[in-house]
């Protein structure tokens, strides 16, 4: 068989009329060139070349080969390059899911400081709450997925095989409107709240709240759920109930006519970036990760 690496030796000697030269050309010695010619000529069942003086010419044989050599190694570099290209743009492109709290905070400057860094890389968001997220990136829908799970509560088997990035803890905090009676406590506990109407966030922020108050001795009446944050903010600023949200969360919205209060028994959220094993060898990947920690330290 002929070997793409062997043409290129027959070219450069062609090119250049002498091993020695050809040696120089591509970078290696001699005996090299001599060792890749004689492989060239046992695949090809002919002599390619005869010495004549201190030069090589070429056999009528070697003249085709040469000739055909040219349009096959041209065409070989073009495919080399496409390819290169492709693993190249694949390489640079991240696709994220975050949760929307995060997306908020920490994705923007994350992001930013990527670009900055590479800006080569691109990165597309949508944002989707854990577990889903997670589904996301096991099914091959995103890259990296910013995730969160709450401290004490039992650990996702799911993530045992997952490279897990973590990089912050994320305190919740309470939310009461401006005017309560606990809104200047400072501090209050879980039971201060057990008669109050709350306002919940997402299933699994809702999931947690409900067993932190039963833990209290009290099952929360949850007048109002939803995902979206200002939301939240605003029914408790128009009285309609409590709630316990991420200090994360506070930070992207103004919290108008609320306060917010320490609660006990405290609860810690561990905010994460997930990949895949195989997805953190991608530089684009890792890259992310990285700025993703970045951002989320202090």
């Amino acid at each position: 068989m002929i070997e793409a690496r062997h043409l290129r030796v027959l070219r450069a000697v062609a090119t250049t009329g002498s091993f020695s030269a050809a040696a120089r050309a591509l970078g290696c010695t001699q005996p090299a060139v001599s060792q890749q010619m004689k492989a060239l000529e046992v695949s090809a069942g002919t002599p390619l070349l005869v010495r004549t003086g201190r030069e090589m010419r070429l056999t009528q044989a070697g003249e085709a080969l040469v000739r055909h050599a040219s349009g096959i190694l041209a065409g070989l570099t073009a495919a080399e390059e496409e390819i290169a290209a492709i693993a190249g743009l694949r390489a640079g492109r991240v696709r994220l899911v975050s949760f929307p709290s995060g997306s908020s905070t920490l994705v923007p400057t994350a992001l930013a400081a990527l670009r900055a860094a590479h800006p080569g890389t691109r990165v597309s968001l949508v944002e989707s709450e854990p577990p889903r997220s997670v589904e996301m990136l096991r099914d091959g829908d995103c890259d990296v997925a910013l995730a969160f799970r709450y401290a004490g509560a039992e650990r996702d088997a799911e993530w045992d095989d997952l490279i897990v990035r973590p990089l912050l803890t994320d305190r919740l905090v309470g939310l009461v409107p401006e005017h309560h009676p606990l809104a200047e406590s400072g501090s209050v506990t879980i039971g201060d709240l057990a008669d109050e109407p709350w306002i919940a966030g997402c299933p699994r922020c809702r999931r947690q709240l409900v067993e932190v108050c039963e833990a209290a001795g009290f099952t929360p009446r949850i007048d109002f759920a939803t995902d979206d944050y200002p939301a939240v903010i605003g029914l408790v600023a128009a009285g309609l109930g409590v709630a316990v949200l991420p200090e994360l969360a506070l930070e992207s919205v103004r919290p108008k006519a609320t306060r917010t209060v320490e609660v006990e028994p405290r609860v810690t959220r561990e905010i994460v970036a997930l990949t895949l094993p195989d997805l953190a060898q991608v530089p684009a990947v890792d890259a992310t990760l990285t700025h993703l920690a970045l951002a989320a330290s202090p």
